[in-house]
């Protein structure tokens, strides 16, 4: 999400470095940079103009603070006037207090819309808010049935009428229901088109008009560009929305429908879809997408997602045994697992500030790491996986798992030795020591089993990143007011 975005506007940092202020001729390239970035991003044009035009005034007014570099100072300018351009601050869906909140989604075939009303019910579920899907469309083939499938999923009731019914009259009946029910959140599924078209339009303004929604959301295609802006407008000139959910996030976005969407129709985007599981949705938050954009990840964000997933008895449970020394290849596996819980090693990486460079090649290369070591683990008896010493004095323990895994008992041996490193080491860091390391696990890594690569840059990175990539980390770290 947003790669090539940021890699653009890291050159347009590198046209303000080595200055000692920010003044008007030194700030046309950097700008000029800016420019290009936003254009190449699909962002609109108007969108553009618009952008460029106040931060070049805040940054010819701006006072560089002592100690912060003037590149420093022109990315926070940039990152608050992204933030300004994307709604400022998120907002929540609706929640009519003692009623029954009816959500009505809308949008083009092709968009996700579907799948987003399911992910949009598990993420109420989450809440605890009782929810009830209803199926309105009749065209699409399989759609009501779709809806179903993705209902049972995630354990949420749908309300269906067939395909011979009016999708009008399945809604009110929906709604009705939701109501007698007490059910907190109602949310319509309707039909969408190939293309905007006048029968659509109506069929969605009679549902409106019956079950007065608290709100009507646009799922939109991210990778769309400023299309996605456009369509949004649309669509809220015609039937009037809320708010937008921007799907496919995850795929090869460009960023422009996300910068654009609210300048251009004036709702603003509500969520945003980050893969094709039913979990990967997320409530949009322009300061921390900002953060993203400008390669300084987004630590609330992977909070939030491990909070999900943790259970504080088990955190407190595995700081006792990380303190005692009796962490073992069943809580590592138990760390692993919950880690691909959690999403992709890519997409969670990302998230953590400076660890944006890592290629695609050094986050496959992750996740081999982490398939390595999880067959390996696989194939140890329980008393192994509980007592790794085992493993350091049996070399015929460790040729079986060798060969019940189908690595070399080399890669195993690398394994428990990398291993034993990694818990004394945290052990000792644990107990208020800081032991001296010239790289983590003596220039080996406990993900890295087996491999020929050597452990350099980021510690704690499967595999390790080059030196270069560290460097660039040491440079951000002066900007620490976002």
């Amino acid at each position: 999400m947003f790669d090539a975005l940021s890699d653009r506007l890291e050159s347009a940092w590198k046209k303000l470095r080595g200055q000692d202020k920010i003044s008007q001729s030194n700030i046309q390239d950097a700008l000029r940079e800016v420019r290009r970035a936003l254009l190449e991003a699909d962002v609109n044009l108007q969108v553009v103009k618009d952008f460029i035009s106040e931060v070049e005034t805040k940054a010819q007014g701006a006072e560089v603070i002592a100690g912060v570099r003037p590149d420093q100072q022109f990315i926070k300018i940039v990152h608050d006037e992204l933030v300004q351009v994307m709604g400022e601050e998120n907002v929540p869906l609706a929640e009519v207090p003692g009623k029954t909140t009816v959500v009505l989604m809308a949008g083009l075939q092709g968009t996700g819309k579907t799948t987003a009303t399911a992910k949009l019910a598990l993420h109420l579920r989450k809440q605890d808010r009782s929810c009830l899907l209803v199926a309105t469309d009749i065209y699409r083939p399989a759609a009501i049935d779709q809806l179903i499938t993705l209902g049972k999923q995630i354990d949420v009731p749908v309300f269906e009428l067939g395909i011979e019914a009016d999708p009008v009259e399945i809604a009110r009946q929906g709604v009705e229901r939701a109501r007698a029910e007490g059910i907190n959140t109602v949310i319509i599924d309707t039909a969408g088109r190939l293309q905007i078209d006048e029968d659509m339009m109506a069929e969605l303004a009679r549902i409106k008009e019956i079950v007065q929604p608290d709100e009507t959301l646009l799922v939109v295609d991210a990778m769309t560009g400023q299309e996605a802006a456009n369509l949004t407008r649309t669509f809220h000139d015609k039937i009037g929305i809320t708010g937008a959910i921007l799907t496919k996030m995850d795929g090869d976005s460009r960023g422009g429908a996300a910068l654009s969407v609210r300048q251009i129709s004036g709702a603003p985007i509500k969520f945003v879809g980050v893969g094709e599981k039913v979990e990967a949705l997320q409530p949009f938050y322009p300061d921390r997408m900002a953060s993203r954009i400008l390669g300084m990840g987004d630590v609330l964000t992977l909070v939030e997602k491990a909070q999900e997933e943790i259970n504080l008895a088990d955190a407190e449970q595995m700081q006792e045994k990380i303190l005692s020394a009796k962490f073992d290849f069943t809580d590592f596996l138990k760390q692993m697992r919950l880690l691909k819980n959690m999403g992709s090693l890519g997409g969670i990486m990302k998230m953590i500030p400076g660890m944006n460079k890592l290629s695609d090649d050094q986050l496959k290369h992750g996740e081999t790491q982490l398939k390595r070591c999880e067959a390996m683990i696989n194939s140890m008896t329980g008393k192994e996986r509980r007592d790794p010493d085992l493993l350091s004095s049996s070399p015929s323990r460790r040729r079986r798992i060798a060969s019940g895994s189908g690595y070399r008992e080399a890669d195993v041996s690398k394994l428990v030795a990398d291993f034993q490193k990694m818990r004394s080491l945290m052990q000792q860091m644990g107990q208020g020591g800081i032991p001296g390391m010239p790289g983590m696990f003596g220039g080996g890594n406990p993900l890295a089993a087996g491999g020929n690569r050597p452990s350099a840059g980021w510690r704690g990175y499967p595999g390790g990143a080059p030196p270069a990539k560290k460097k660039k980390e040491k440079k951000k770290k002066g900007f620490g007011t976002l």
